[in-house]
């Protein structure tokens, strides 16, 4: 009998592609994604106190912590049309000392000259972040990784979804699971710029909304039901969560991804983890660890294990290697030739019920 949870031992799985995504080192040997991963990972050596996933994810607000990260923030106007409106992106900068009040805790907003200017022809890897369901860049979880990066002179940023992070609602357009535009924008605007690297008052304006009604929420499928549903036309909130999981979506991903669960998280529960979907494509890995909770990993000292494994892959990504060895499609199932392609059921793991306008 495996006794080493007593210790705070949680057990790590990789569930991958039958063969995994070929890499090319920049040394010019080859590797595997799942090779990255692996050694990317640490022994997953936690709080033994805290010994199951609800004790794990309670912690993190009966003993909050403090990591020192400062943002400079810049509004952005959405080039988008369709999806109009403004959101904030929170820049990582060095400590100052003017922050704003109205923002979260060290972060204010950058003064037009000062972000006219931050374009760069430096080399420094930069990394786009997103943060949880009604958080922002002020998450704990987020600075966990954060100043681990900024140690090693990264550069990085975070995506506010709208309406976060005390950033003003300026129309109708509210967060979606599904949202990507806005992240689009910002990544061909870092693209470019680093070439080498009272919202009541706007959902009153939805006839569909009835604001009372959402001020007496409870729960969040309430607010799904009363708010996400009629602001984007999804008769249900399951509807709106069918339409909005990720897991179809995994089977199109075409850029080495590492993702990371805790099997007794008690809110992504193991249940709702697309375990085979990982295992059809190439281009994921996930590893599972037997505790950890909701984002939380305790470790004995109070740190927080995910941030390592974390880090330590997209440092390999970035530093080890130099470019794909092979082009392997995603995750569909294809047609062994053209003759057949022209009879095959075609799936889409990007098709949805709600149909979006995606800007090219």
């Amino acid at each position: 009998m495996d006794l080493s949870w007593l210790l705070g031992h949680a057990k790590t799985t990789f569930h991958h592609h039958a063969k995994p995504l070929q890499l090319r080192t920049k040394k010019g040997s080859d590797t595997t994604l799942l090779e990255i991963c692996e050694t990317a990972t640490p022994p997953c050596h936690l709080n033994s106190l805290l010994f199951n996933g609800h004790l794990q994810t309670f912690w993190t607000a009966v003993k909050p912590q403090d990591i020192p990260i400062y943002y400079k923030r810049h509004v952005f106007e959405a080039s988008d049309p369709a999806y109009a409106g403004t959101f904030t992106v929170d820049f990582v900068v060095p400590p100052y000392e003017d922050t704003d009040a109205s923002l979260p805790p060290r972060t204010a907003h950058f003064s037009d000259e000062a972000f006219n200017s931050i374009g760069s022809l430096d080399t420094k890897p930069m990394l786009i972040t997103l943060h949880g369901l009604s958080g922002g860049s002020y998450e704990i979880y987020l600075r966990h990784v954060l100043v681990l990066l900024e140690k090693m002179n990264w550069e990085a940023c975070v995506v506010n979804s709208r309406g976060c992070a005390n950033s003003a609602v300026t129309s109708t357009i509210l967060y979606n699971a599904r949202a990507t535009w806005d992240v689009r924008q910002v990544v061909k605007w870092l693209r470019k710029t680093f070439p080498n690297r009272p919202h009541v008052e706007q959902i009153s304006k939805n006839p569909q909304i009835d604001v009372e009604t959402v001020r007496n929420i409870k729960y969040l499928h309430e607010f799904d039901r009363h708010l996400q549903g009629p602001t984007w036309g999804y008769p249900t909130e399951n509807a709106y969560y069918r339409d909005a999981s990720s897991s179809d979506s995994l089977l199109a991903v075409k850029v080495p991804l590492f993702a990371i669960n805790a099997e007794d998280d008690p809110i992504a529960a193991k249940e709702a983890i697309p375990f085979e979907e990982f295992k059809q494509n190439p281009y994921t890995v996930l590893c599972t660890t037997s505790m950890g909770g909701h984002l939380s990993w305790f470790e004995t000292g109070g740190g927080r294990w995910f941030a390592k494994p974390v880090t330590q892959f997209f440092v390999k990504m970035a530093e080890e290697i130099d470019c794909l060895a092979e082009d392997r499609g995603d995750g569909r199932i294809k047609p062994k030739s053209a003759e057949t392609a022209s009879k095959w059921p075609d799936f889409d793991p990007m098709r949805r019920k709600l149909q979006m306008h995606i800007e090219p």
